[in-house]
């Protein structure tokens, strides 16, 4: 598959800025892959389509507040500076993007808050954009996180042209999230509210939970044609003993197991054996998956409506059918749907 093939014209108004008032009030397309039939629901009408002992597969990363915004010593430029990882707790080290880059050296400080009561000083060059940032200051690691992620904002990915609210701290983030480390949110498992997780467990429905941290890697422009000679970010991610029971006894036992989102299924293909069982897994994935793909954990997944030309595209078209998902945007275009990560949702099932 070539780039160009996962290029669709996308009105700026179909983006959506702002999320639905209700989590679980979204619009919700049901793609039938073995019949082609789509149907039009709100996305708390899920639960019709799974029964007692099927299995849903989270991902509980946390967005913890990884834009920040300083001030370049003497000159008192803005410098905006995009937390990435932390690399050394005991340093205060982190690795950091920062814009604009060509004003930043080895050397320089910046400063933070409205009484620069944080500085960090530019100790490395990493890449193009990308510095490593000593922060400088005295006191208990958690002190210090604390004082830093309070200067943040979330890190609302740029399509979402407006200035960050109050609640987007909130909404920005899965009802369910638990460790901390993402710099962008798994967006399917946004439409999920305490409600419709009630209604699901009510009803039998299983909850296996996986950790992987997404990263600005799923919004970085793909600069080859050709798909096989792309790299992807490496993003951390761990599966668990637990996670794995949970997903393997319902495959045994012909259940239906549902990947809510790309993330999830992205750590579920790098972590699943040759018998097609999910296997325990921690480290580090850098696996792109677009289409032909042949998937072995899940027989249905979620995915929020896509970016054109995004990895994340690519990945829902290996899993619909390039056909049918480009077809089904299409019609999410003439049906206005709304797109990106506060938009709506698609449900894509196997059987």
């Amino acid at each position: 598959m070539k780039l160009s093939q996962f290029k669709f014209k996308l009105p700026e108004e179909k983006i959506a800025l702002y999320p639905t008032t209700y989590r679980d009030e979204s619009r919700l397309m049901v793609i039938h892959k073995s019949t082609g039939e789509i149907e039009h629901k709100l996305f708390k009408d899920i639960l019709d389509y799974f029964d007692d002992k099927d299995v849903f597969i989270f991902n509980d990363t946390k967005v913890f507040p990884a834009r920040l915004y300083g001030n370049k010593e003497k000159t008192g430029a803005r410098i905006e500076v995009f937390l990435l990882r932390e690399l050394n707790e005991e340093l205060r080290l982190w690795d950091v993007l920062v814009d604009p880059a060509r004003k930043i050296r080895i050397g320089n400080k910046l400063y933070f808050g409205e009484d620069d009561s944080m500085v960090a000083e530019v100790i490395d060059n990493t890449t193009s954009r990308g510095r490593t940032l000593r922060f400088l200051y005295d006191g208990p690691h958690e002190e210090f996180k604390k004082a830093l992620y309070a200067l943040g904002e979330p890190p609302l990915p740029s399509f979402i042209s407006r200035e960050v609210e109050k609640d987007d701290a909130e909404r920005f983030q899965t009802i369910y999230a638990k460790n901390e480390g993402a710099v962008t949110a798994p967006t399917a498992g946004m439409h999920f509210s305490r409600e419709l997780m009630k209604r699901m467990e009510i009803k039998g429905i299983d909850f296996a939970y996986i950790t992987l941290h997404a990263g600005l890697g799923n919004f970085r422009d793909i600069d080859v044609e050709d798909l096989t000679k792309h790299k992807t970010d490496s993003e951390q991610m761990v599966i668990n003993s637990e996670a794995c029971k949970i997903v393997n006894n319902a495959k045994e036992k012909n259940r239906n197991v549902c990947a809510v989102g790309t993330t999830v299924m992205r750590a579920v293909e790098t972590a699943v054996g040759t018998d097609g069982h999910l296997k325990e897994f921690e480290g580090w994935t850098n696996k792109f998956i677009f289409p032909p793909y042949d998937f072995s954990v899940a027989n249905s997944m979620i995915s929020n409506f896509q970016m054109p030309l995004s990895t994340l595209l690519m990945l829902v078209c290996a899993y619909g059918g390039y056909d049918l998902i480009m077809h089904a945007y299409d019609i999410a275009l003439k049906e206005d749907y709304r797109f990106g990560t506060y938009g709506d949702a698609m449900l894509i099932l196997d059987k």
